[in-house]
């Protein structure tokens, strides 16, 4: 049985001490596959280090909402997305590199929702472009999103991270060529909407992902996040659907290399 965790933040400093036997121990579980988003141009090479250091282990290249310049003035904007755009289209092609992201839109930040969207049109642009996958960090913006998305023919289309909506917004996704990535929302019995969401999905339309060393599972709050727990959000979705763990695991990990072009 494989396991894909499509979104692990595995180069951080949280893995530094103990990455090679953590991965020894993720793939003893059947965790063999793994993607690291990208989420700073400072972070890319590290990124793909970690990547080419491990079987089965993928990068993407983007700049996460997080890490957009808050205070920049009006007149600097323009070269500040170029410079994005620059580095971008230099470092897609990193041997490991098979997503352009994670990008997106947080409405829980400082930074202006304008520059948030501006910086996401050249994530955009570029996947349409190379026809290369978009990895999509969303929070308490998806009105906006959808607009964007609008605008471009995405035709390798994406995933959007960490989903904890409803069916009906997932059910969207869906329909506009984007998986949702599913974590340790669904292990939270508070998470009704959720729940029931990936209960009545196409198990097509589902990743799994861990997005460790953050989203601890429910039980392990306050603990630092592994790729390993992959293999319990598998087991939460199995049950949740009442399919069994090899069908979940076999699905969702053919999801994943579809939609990373990862042929074997």
């Amino acid at each position: 049985m494989l396991l894909f965790d499509s979104h692990c933040h595995f180069d951080f400093e949280a893995f530094d001490n103990d990455r090679e036997s953590l991965w020894h121990a993720c793939n003893k579980r059947g965790v063999r596959y793994l993607i690291i988003p990208g989420v700073a141009p400072e972070q890319w090479q590290k990124a793909d280090d970690v990547a080419r250091a491990y079987n089965n282990i993928y990068i993407g290249v983007g700049l996460h909402p997080w890490w957009v310049e808050k205070m920049l003035a009006p007149e600097n904007i323009e070269n500040y997305l170029a410079d994005i755009k620059t580095k971008l289209s230099a470092n897609i092609s990193l041997e490991k590199c098979v997503a352009v992201g994670e990008c997106g839109l947080d409405a829980f930040i400082e930074t202006p929702m304008q520059l948030q969207q501006q910086v996401l049109d050249v994530h955009l642009q570029l996947a349409q472009e190379i026809a290369m996958p978009l990895i999509i960090h969303c929070r308490k913006g998806h009105n906006e999103l959808f607009v964007q998305l609008s605008k471009y023919n995405l035709p390798a289309g994406g995933v959007i991270h960490a989903f904890s909506g409803s069916y009906e917004l997932a059910a969207r996704y869906w329909s506009m060529g984007f998986r949702l990535g599913i974590g340790g929302t669904i292990t939270y019995e508070r998470a009704n909407k959720t729940r029931e969401a990936v209960k009545k999905l196409p198990l097509e339309s589902l990743l799994l992902e861990t997005d460790a060393p953050d989203m601890p599972l429910q039980g392990r709050q306050g603990q630092r996040n592994t790729p390993e727990s992959i293999s319990d959000i598998a087991h939460t979705l199995a049950e949740l659907r009442y399919e069994s763990l090899e069908k979940i695991a076999t699905q969702t990990t053919l999801n994943s290399k579809t939609l990373f072009k990862i042929k074997h």
